[in-house]
């Protein structure tokens, strides 16, 4: 269903820039007070006086761009129109986004990607790319609104001495590079934390305010403007440029991309702003212009730009640079959104489930394949899983699985039921990270068992703690059973009775999609259509909504599964596998619409 572009290897790389001047600058300051500075003291401005003596207007002029990598040959330069795409406009920039400069450019002098002030208590912390923070050395300097041809004195706001930079140690650029394909392109952000200006100012005392930092609520985005500063190549007169778009997700990463001509070398950095007004003191920013390749596709155009989109991960770095801490080293290394394994593999994956079997309060998947194989996949609570954990290798018996739930069957912890092709059913009340655990029977082979085509669980009378099993037979009847224990089913209380209508249930899902207590269940009708049904109990199946309608694609849904794999904690994310082994979570799904739709797995991977 989309395109996908195979991660590279690649090797972990930390760089942190030394909180001293260069010996361009004569001088500086100690590390630990870099690190540790907030309100300007009695000797603020100090670093960036010495830089002005340094960074002449025909330094400035002459700095060659660091990070050329997105330069197209033969490109559309800023403010042309090609092929009908969106293109960014030339203007005189805002207080909230600037340039950095350096000294380390094979002219001499560097211009160097793009920053952006962020509001913060400490009042002097810049946003940029993780693969912009890697190269810079101690005399780089920032400079808001960026006029060409002006000298540091006469800049808006003056230039800030970058002091400290703080990025993840498990952003992992590729061998001989700063930036990457891989997984951890998701992590290609980094802050750093200046000095005053000439005059004494503090960053955001000086440009009067700055960006929030947000998490957004999803990769898809109405109106979202980019700021950068593009290199001199394309961009003579050193102007900003600017684009309103509208956003996507980038397939297989936690990244947002967009399409608009113009984000040329200069442009990595720069913010991904929600609310932008030209000259505005506030905004909210919602991630920065990097990622996948540093920030474009393979072909390196200029019109398609990416930009991690700010999560835990990104929040925590931010909380490191306020507090003047580097990150803990010694991480495990960053798995990213997807799934391992690629859609090849994952087109045998038969039966999904999912509930908390690691014990963290977070959602789990697991996952019986094709060859009998059963794996576990921890969920992270932030729509990505952790490395998987295999419970049993390929074998004869779990062939034979034909329907599985997850849930807390009378017990205290979370189990699995499993029907099998002979009408036997069992549960595993013990499964864990180590294993399936010991075997309870609930029903014998050959029971009337086998008539049950399909299950689902969740709390469907809504008692808390408690998990009901919800039933299609291949007569098209429904039965909900409650008050289940080990070796026993409970009561089982019958809501249809037998019909044509439920024989075209493909798949059903119980999950929490009404934000009510108890659960909901999700179908996916043979035609393609997706219904919910909320608020079911021994008395009924509730209220039906109908979330699709018949379409084409939806019969191509051959594994659906709901739990808890996001941040808001509800069941009400769902997960399906598609019949090319795409694999799709749609997080936060409600009673009448899906959520926003991520790729764990992506097609042809």
């Amino acid at each position: 269903m989309f395109s996908y572009r195979k991660p590279s290897s690649s090797r972990i790389r930390r760089v942190t820039v030394a909180a001293v001047c260069g010996a361009a600058l004569g001088g500086g300051i100690p590390a630990a007070q870099a690190q540790t500075a907030g309100s300007p003291s009695p000797s603020a401005g100090q670093e960036a006086r010495q830089a002005a003596r340094f960074w002449t207007a025909q330094r400035m002029a002459n700095a060659e761009p660091l990070d050329a990598a997105r330069t197209a040959p033969g490109g559309t330069g800023p403010g042309v129109a090609a092929a009908g795409r969106p293109q960014g406009t030339l203007f005189k920039g805002t207080p909230l986004v600037g340039t950095f400069f350096g000294s380390d450019g094979t002219g001499g002098t560097t211009w160097h990607c793009t920053g952006s002030v962020i509001d913060t208590s400490v009042r002097n912390v810049v946003l940029t790319a993780a693969h912009c923070a890697l190269s810079m050395k101690s005399d780089y300097v920032f400079v808001p609104q960026f006029v060409q041809g002006a000298g540091p004195d006469q800049q808006p706001y003056g230039i800030f001495h970058i002091q400290h930079v703080y990025l993840d140690p498990r952003y992992t650029p590729d061998k001989g590079s700063s930036t990457t394909k891989g997984a951890s392109s998701d992590l290609d952000t980094a802050f750093a934390r200046v000095s005053a200006n000439q005059k004494g100012q503090s960053l955001q005392d000086a440009v009067g305010g700055g960006l929030t930092f947000t998490r957004p609520s999803g990769y898809t985005q109405k109106n979202v403007t980019v700021v950068g500063y593009p290199s001199y190549q394309h961009n003579s007169t050193g102007q900003a440029v600017k684009c309103t778009v509208p956003t996507t997700q980038l397939p297989g990463y936690r990244q947002m991309s967009m399409t608009c001509g113009g984000y040329y070398g200069g442009t990595s950095g720069s913010p991904w702003i929600t609310d932008y007004q030209d000259g505005a003191r506030t905004g909210h920013v919602i991630g920065n212009l990097g990622g996948y390749n540093g920030g474009g596709n393979d072909a390196n155009v200029d019109y398609i730009s990416y930009a991690p989109a700010f999560g835990a991960d990104a929040a925590n770095l931010l909380a490191n640079a306020v507090a003047g801490q580097d990150p803990p080293s010694g991480l495990p290394p960053y798995t990213g959104l997807q799934l391992p394994g690629g859609a090849a593999r994952w087109k045998s994956a038969t039966l999904m489930a999912s509930a908390d079997y690691t014990g963290d309060h977070l959602g789990d998947l697991l996952v019986v394949w094709s060859d009998g194989g059963v794996t576990l996949y921890p969920g992270d609570g932030r729509g990505g899983f952790g490395a998987e954990r295999r419970l049993l290798k390929a074998n004869g018996t779990w062939t034979h699985a034909r329907s599985i739930a997850g849930g807390a069957f009378g017990g205290t912890r979370p189990g699995l039921l499993v029907r099998w092709s002979d009408g036997e059913v069992t549960l595993y009340p013990d499964l864990g990270t180590s294993g399936v655990g010991r075997e309870v029977q609930m029903a014998k082979p050959n029971s009337d068992w086998k008539n049950a085509v399909q299950f689902t669980a969740g709390q469907f009378h809504g008692a808390q703690g408690a998990t009901d099993l919800l039933v299609r037979r291949s007569d098209g009847s429904l039965v909900l059973y409650t008050g289940i224990s080990s070796g026993s089913f409970g009561t089982g209380k019958r809501l249809v009775g037998a019909n044509g209508t439920w024989t075209k249930a493909a798949l059903l899902s119980g999950g929490a999609f009404n934000s009510t207590s108890g659960a909901d269940l999700l179908v996916r009708w043979s035609d393609g259509s997706l219904d919910s049904y909320s608020g079911i109990s021994a008395a009924g199946l509730g209220t039906r909504s109908r979330l699709v309608g018949p379409n084409g694609t939806w019969p191509h849904a051959q594994v659906m599964a709901s739990g808890d794999f996001t941040a808001d904690h509800t069941g009400n994310d769902l997960v399906v596998r598609w019949s090319d082994g795409e694999t799709t979570l749609y997080a936060e799904t409600g009673a009448t619409s899906l959520g926003t739709e991520n790729t764990l797995v992506p097609p042809g991977s």
